[in-house]
């Protein structure tokens, strides 16, 4: 008996690990792709999006533990059409240069601007999945999408602060001057805060889940959730680790050319 719970438990964690890994290295397959197929890349990615969409309005009603693998998938999707929208340089923002700014406010501001559209683009589709799960029984999609909007701008803003590992070999040769608004330095003051957070948010989601009164889909739910947030946490450890960040991806990455050198990384900070 023990075993067989144990064993539904772990499905779920092994399917979020697999998903986001997977998932991950799809991205940056594409995107390191010739740029002439960039337009095929999001085309697909639109339509798996808008497919999603429907996926998450469809399984809202009812929290089942099919439902629940459904709406995680289809956040998921959502959510790397954005990556994805992104990394192509589709969708970044009105500034398309490098930072120029010494520090401070104007650094902030050309920072913000850099990534714009994108940003408004993702507050977009959470509004569209909170009005969509709004009321409803199964907002596992929804908490998905938050979870993983949260991080990635917690991962945005300790990168502009600056950190150990800048992960440079994400940025394709298009993107390049994205990396002038990254620091290099040991640590930030935001960083410890922003583990310390989210780990406490991954403890509550731990006890709701093994709560014995939360019903089995619900459990599933939480577990598939709070999986992608301990994902996302182990991605801000690797920020200062000395690991490399890139090894888990290297089948999706291993055609690319590196294209910032150390010296222009260590230069990243003003």
């Amino acid at each position: 008996m023990l075993e067989s719970t144990l064993f539904k438990l772990l499905v779920p964690v092994v399917f979020a690990i697999f998903v986001w890994w997977f998932s991950t290295g799809v991205v940056l397959l594409l995107n390191g792709m010739p740029r002439t197929t960039f337009r095929w890349s999001v085309l697909i990615s639109s339509v798996l999006a808008l497919t999603a969409m429907y996926g998450l309005s469809h399984t809202a009603a009812t929290l089942s533990v099919v439902n629940a693998y459904c709406a995680f998938t289809c956040a998921l999707l959502v959510w790397g059409w954005h990556e994805l929208t992104f990394l192509t340089g589709w969708l970044t923002g009105p500034r398309r240069q490098a930072c120029t700014a010494a520090g401070g406010w104007p650094r902030f501001n050309q920072a913000v601007a850099a990534i714009l559209w994108h940003e408004l683009a993702i507050l977009a589709s959470g509004v569209l999945i909170a009005v969509i799960t709004f009321n409803a029984a199964n907002k596992i999609g929804l908490w998905t999408f938050v979870v993983l909007w949260v991080m990635r701008t917690s991962a945005k803003l300790n990168l502009f602060f600056g950190v150990r590992n800048l992960s440079e070999e994400f940025l394709p040769a298009h993107l390049t001057y994205m990396g002038s608004y990254f620091k290099r330095r040991p640590m930030n003051v935001f960083l410890p805060f922003s583990i310390v957070l989210s780990t406490l948010a991954l403890v509550y989601i731990a006890r709701h889940a093994m709560n014995i009164d939360t019903p089995p889909a619900e459990t599933v739910g939480l577990i598939l959730v709070g999986s992608m947030l301990a994902m996302a946490i182990l991605e801000h450890f690797l920020l200062v680790l000395p690991l490399p960040s890139t090894a888990l991806w290297r089948w999706a990455m291993r055609n690319r050319t590196p294209l910032v050198t150390t010296r222009a990384a260590d230069s990243m900070g003003h």
